[in-house]
């Protein structure tokens, strides 16, 4: 009662104040006699005071009452809303419950939709493979009867032919020919076409071997052209090198006769000189030789034609020759001529 007298502190404060303000503060009626004795006045204060506190006593009561009937309602009103809410949340999980177990149902009637759909499907298909199977076993049947007789030859193979003791004997043996013949179908299909690349390659080899020996006929051609003009030249140079030779030996043999005739005036010179002759010499030193001995002579001759020497000498010996016939006659040599200009150079 304390927590509802706090709670509404405010408006009991206001209630009484509204309620009992024009009843507790109730003038007195103006009385004719105002000269009334204080006892009698004190009588009345304490009869009013009485009222009043009977009327309180009235109003707490009956306020109590509307309390607790206010406290009671409270009471209900609280557990009517706690009833309420716990309707509510079980409500709100019946609800809850119920959408999922709607979108579980929603969901597994989906897959059983499409679980069926796909079985409808699967059913076609079966069915239509089912008719598919029944026309392949009605043409089988239909091969079958039409392939008994192979089967009714094979049966004969069998009898006649020692080779085979079985029907599948004769069809492995079948098998492995077909094999082989598709092994050589696809060698002959490659060794093809391994021909055709090379009739290709051959046809390219030909025509660049054809384009080559154009080209080499060309160079033949212009070799061939060279080669008439080197031989027009070349006879012009045999003809050329034949005159070179025919010189040559013409020289050769005026060389030889050169070396001959200095070997010979060589010789002489040296047996004029009355000296031995190197035989190592060659034909240029010999030539020096003769010129030095040609150029001494030369001198000689110019210097006794210049002097008359040898004019005098010759009178004198053919004085003596006159006078003295029995006496051996002197050998005058131009070695004497020599000595003595050699002589004469050497104390020069």
């Amino acid at each position: 009662s304390s927590g509802i007298n706090a709670e509404y502190g405010v408006s009991l404060e206001e209630y009484f104040r509204t309620t009992f303000e024009d009843k507790l503060l109730v003038k007195l009626p103006e009385r004719e006699d105002e000269h009334l004795t204080p006892a009698t006045r004190l009588l009345e204060k304490r009869r009013e005071m009485t009222e009043v506190e009977q009327a309180l006593n009235a109003q707490k009561e009956e306020f109590q009452m509307k309390m607790e009937s206010i406290q009671q309602r409270r009471e209900e009103l609280e557990r009517k809303e706690y009833t309420l809410k716990e309707s509510l949340l079980k409500f709100d999980k019946f609800l809850k419950e119920n959408d999922a177990k709607k979108n579980r149902a929603v969901k597994k009637a989906n897959v059983e939709r499409d679980t069926k759909l796909q079985r409808m499907r699967e059913i076609e298909a079966l069915s239509e493979e089912a008719k598919h199977l029944s026309l392949e076993l009605e043409l089988q049947k239909i091969k079958l009867t039409k392939h008994m007789v192979f089967q009714k030859y094979m049966d004969k193979v069998l009898e006649k032919a020692d080779e085979f003791s079985e029907n599948k004997d004769a069809i492995s043996r079948y098998d492995t020919l077909v094999s082989t013949h598709m092994h050589l179908l696809n060698r002959e299909g490659d060794n093809q076409d391994r021909l055709e690349k090379e009739k290709a390659n051959l046809m390219k080899f030909v025509e660049e071997k054809n384009n080559d020996i154009m080209s080499y006929n060309n160079q033949l051609a212009n070799l061939q052209m060279k080669l008439e003009v080197a031989q027009s030249a070349a006879v012009k140079w045999e003809s050329v090198w034949t005159h070179i030779k025919n010189t040559a030996a013409r020289q050769t043999l005026l060389l030889g006769r050169i070396k001959m005739a200095t070997h010979n005036l060589f010789m002489l010179i040296h047996k004029q000189m009355r000296t031995k002759a190197e035989p190592s010499e060659t034909t240029e030193a010999q030539l020096q030789k003769i010129q030095i001995y040609i150029k001494d002579l030369t001198e000689i001759i110019q210097e006794t034609e210049a002097q008359g020497e040898l004019e005098n000498y010759q009178e004198m010996l053919a004085n003596k020759s006159l006078t003295s016939t029995t006496h051996h006659k002197p050998k005058i040599s131009i070695t004497y001529f020599l000595r003595k200009k050699k002589s004469q150079k050497s104390t020069s």
